[in-house]
């Protein structure tokens, strides 16, 4: 007999990760709600996690596996989607860890505020390594994003992200799947907006993100951010805001109290120096770790270097010397073409 369709969907897409896939259904199956269904689509991984979701509904949990070939991060959301039966759709990373509350206090929350759209903040578990805590602490702390990530201040209207996101299947009619691009979940979330649906940030319903293991590939991430925020100005020319624009001011203007502290005066890189120690103290205050607090600061750095970084890049290329995709490449990306 088949079983009644779940309220929710949750839909991840893997890559060859099978421990972080075991972490995620260890905390599926501690949730006091279980209103819900685990739709995991394997990417074309060479290193499955077949056993693992096998292993989690045997005991108990309501799972279903997919494997498909390799072809991108939102091919394998849309493809879970299509088999999807809730009446809303989540979206985790496969490197989230949920709350036992969570299903429960999401379905709460929208019945009593309810959206079409929404997404949730992301906090660092006591398990994870010190660095992992020092990178979330940076991408969630005002100094370094303007809160733009469900900061409880924020420099413009939040923005569901994959990592903690969700919308009702209604949406999914009208506005159809994610696009295969980078910063796909920016995208998506702008479309919806666009189509007259409600979005909102669901503080209470966080999840515990793992993020990047080590600063190299933490530089990799946020420089893919920064470029791919120049396709979305493209996409939507009003898009760009000025919170979007600081890493980019931050690169520049470190370059130049820098050159000014060696060539002219050491008291140029006051600025620097204070600003480097506001991050410090507010993430010794946030964490109460030394370490923690010590490593918020190269972490804050490579976020704000990378994502400038690889915003300038972008913009010299694609809008000052109009290399590779083009705008009206671009335009048809939009229109689905």
């Amino acid at each position: 007999m088949n079983m009644p369709a779940p309220f929710f969907s949750i839909i991840v897409p893997v890559y060859n990760r099978p421990a972080e896939v075991s972490d995620l259904c260890e905390s599926l199956l501690a949730q006091t709600d279980t209103d819900f269904e685990l739709v995991i689509v394997e990417d074309g991984s060479t290193v499955d996690c077949r056993a693992v979701v096998e292993n989690a509904c045997r005991r108990g949990l309501r799972a279903e596996y997919f494997y498909k070939g390799n072809e991108g991060r939102s091919i394998a959301r849309n493809y879970g989607l299509e088999r999807a039966r809730g009446s809303y759709f989540l979206f985790f990373d496969s490197d989230c860890v949920i709350p036992p509350a969570y299903i429960a206090t999401l379905k709460e929350e929208l019945r009593e505020r309810p959206l079409d759209c929404f997404g949730g903040p992301d906090a660092a578990h006591e398990s994870f390594s010190d660095i992992q805590k020092a990178i979330n602490y940076s991408m969630t702390s005002f100094l370094t994003t303007g809160g733009i990530r469900g900061g409880k201040v924020q420099l413009e209207k939040f923005t569901p992200r994959t990592f903690n996101m969700g919308y009702s299947r209604r949406v999914y009619e009208r506005v159809g799947g994610f696009r295969e691009m980078f910063s796909e979940d920016i995208d998506m979330s702008t479309r919806i907006r666009r189509d007259g649906f409600s979005i909102g940030l669901v503080r209470p319903a966080f999840v515990w993100h793992k993020r990047r293991v080590d600063f190299r590939r933490f530089f990799r991430q946020v420089y893919v951010f920064g470029m791919s925020r120049i396709t979305l100005k493209l996409l939507y020319p009003d898009s760009l805001k000025v919170v979007h624009l600081l890493p980019a001011v931050f690169v520049a203007g470190t370059v130049a109290l820098l050159l000014l502290g060696i060539f002219v005066s050491p008291w140029w890189l006051l600025p620097l120096g204070a600003y480097f120690a506001a991050i410090f103290v507010f993430a010794l205050a946030a964490t109460r770790s030394l370490r923690i607090a010590f490593l918020a600061v190269p972490a804050a750095v490579i976020q704000l270097g990378g994502y400038g970084l690889g915003f300038i890049k972008a913009f010299v290329s694609k809008i000052l010397l109009r290399r590779g995709r083009n705008v009206e490449e671009e335009i048809e990306i939009r229109r689905g073409k």
